[in-house]
């Protein structure tokens, strides 16, 4: 049966009129509340006033307006039980076909700097939720729509079936609504544990399920993706991604983000294996990137914080690469890496990453889940001149490179050193159970390369437990090191640097990577 009347009550006006005159234009009866009466009224259309509806007046500022069994029964009253029939006609309830709500806006008010418990609770909506949730439990017979974009593909079904909609939209748009509804009581949950004192804090998460990955870590293993990870990122081309592609994203992302000047970086399995930088030519900051360990590049993810150019591309074109990721690429970029049908190209959008970026750390833990603030900021950088702990100085040259080698280890998976310039890695070792190790391999990657040491800073990216750690770099030729400090043997740390003449920074900060 033609859809005959709707109501429409929404914060966000975008689309409405527009959608509201294609529904008039089907014969629809328009029912409304408040400013979205007046913006329909506004636009010319014929609008009734829910108060006038039902014949209850709006009480308490608002707070009470579609609360009413006329609204209620309008929609949950089953169109084919001839008892419920008789019980809307003996009550004057004529049914509402179709609702269109979104919610006041309470998530973009606690979002807000400053904002007060009382004008979040003012944003708690009532009556939106309750209509939706009327709707969508009756879904057999009512259209709900609660995402402005899908006023179109309402109207084109109404268009494609004489006026009505097809059980399976319905269907679609009432489980879009029980997703909207609990992830907006889950935002209040958390926002309230948050605030009330004395009360223990509870979590609540509910994401859209976005997409099926490839697979998990490993091909027997299936993966889903869940939240908004395609507004942070634009895959342009390429296979689709596989549960370990998104955590690399996720790393590279991260990585660049800490980087003002020209920058590459290549990964390999979340860890950094080579970054460059050069003011006027990511094919100089390439080179130098590639030229800490050129082999790890292939089959890799490679990230820069500038568009990709042409020249870059070409070089690029050369190697076999998983994932290219870019704020964005040139049209002749776009040209060369085009003809790798596998390759993937992703297009990072930074403004909605840094928001991204502020949101907690969750991973899974047995039984629950572990949450944590992310470390969004490379900590221990500001007044390195007063964090020095060695009789010598770093140089300016020195203090150049620590800062760009201290930037780059809190990414490497701990136990974590970097050997660096102040614009290039030269050695990187990763992950291995004693710091020691940790500085061989990456003494021993920088001579695979071909790379010296000599005149290089070495940067920790936790406290060096014994003075062999740092030996081992001093060595290697290292002539600066920089460190959070905190062992019970920093005495015998400094010195060993004091001894060899090197120069040593305590930021003070560690930045685990596990």
């Amino acid at each position: 049966m033609a859809i005959q009347r709707a109501l429409l009550s929404v914060s966000d006006k975008t689309g409405l009129v527009e959608f509201a005159k294609g529904l008039h234009d089907f014969g629809v009866e328009l029912l409304s509340t408040g400013g979205t009466a007046a913006a329909l009224r506004d636009a010319g259309l014929p609008v009734i006033d829910v108060s006038t509806f039902t014949g209850a007046p709006e009480l308490f500022e608002g707070r009470v307006k579609t609360l009413h069994p006329k609204v209620h029964g309008g929609l949950l009253h089953k169109r084919d039980d001839e008892t419920h029939l008789a019980q809307a006609k003996e009550h004057d309830i004529p049914p509402i076909d179709i609702v269109v709500v979104n919610l006041y806006p309470f998530e973009a008010t606690i979002a807000k700097e400053g904002v007060t418990l009382a004008e979040a609770i003012e944003n708690i909506d009532i009556g939106g939720p309750s209509m939706l949730r009327s709707a969508a439990k009756n879904y057999v017979s009512v259209t709900v729509v609660t995402d402005v974009e899908d006023y179109t593909r309402v109207l084109e079904e109404m268009s494609e079936h004489a006026g009505d909609t097809t059980f399976k939209l319905r269907e679609e748009l009432a489980i879009k609504v029980f997703l909207r509804t609990s992830g907006y009581d889950g935002a209040i949950t958390n926002y309230l544990s948050q605030s009330a004192e004395g009360t223990s804090s509870n979590l609540s998460i509910t994401l859209p399920l976005e997409r099926e990955l490839r697979y998990g870590d490993n091909p027997h293993q299936s993966a889903k993706l869940y939240g908004y990870f395609d507004k942070c990122f634009t895959q342009l081309q390429g296979k689709e991604l596989s549960y370990t592609n998104i955590l690399d994203v996720e790393a590279a992302a991260d990585l660049i983000f800490d980087f003002a000047r020209p920058t590459v970086g290549i990964l390999k399995h979340t860890n950094p294996c080579g970054i460059g930088q050069d003011d006027e030519d990511l094919r100089i900051a390439w080179q130098k990137a590639f030229e800490t360990d050129t082999q790890a590049p292939f089959g890799g993810v490679i990230v820069v914080n500038r568009s990709l150019t042409e020249g870059l591309a070409r070089i690029i074109s050369e190697i076999f690469t998983d994932v290219i990721i870019a704020p964005d690429f040139d049209t002749e970029a776009r040209a060369i890496l085009q003809k790798k049908k596998n390759l993937r190209l992703i297009k990072m959008n930074i403004d909605a990453y840094a928001v991204a970026k502020k949101e907690p750390v969750v991973r899974s833990a047995p039984g629950g889940i572990m949450v944590m603030d992310r470390d969004h900021t490379t900590l221990g950088l500001d007044n390195l001149e007063g964090r020095v702990v060695t009789k010598r100085p770093p140089s300016e040259e020195e203090m150049r490179a620590m800062r760009f080698a201290w930037r780059v280890v809190k990414h490497v998976k701990s136990n974590a050193i970097v050997y660096g310039k102040e614009d290039r890695t030269l050695g990187i070792g990763a992950g291995q159970m004693s710091r020691v190790d940790s500085s061989r391999i990456a003494v021993w990657k920088a001579q695979e390369a071909g790379l010296s040491l000599e005149g290089s800073v070495m940067a920790s990216d936790a406290m060096l437990p014994f003075a062999d750690g740092l030996e081992a770099a001093i060595e290697a030729g290292a002539t600066a090191c920089i460190q959070p400090g905190g062992s019970i043997r920093d005495k015998e740390v400094i010195e060993a640097a004091d001894k060899a003449g090197i120069a040593m920074i305590f930021t003070g900060h560690r930045h685990f990577r596990h």
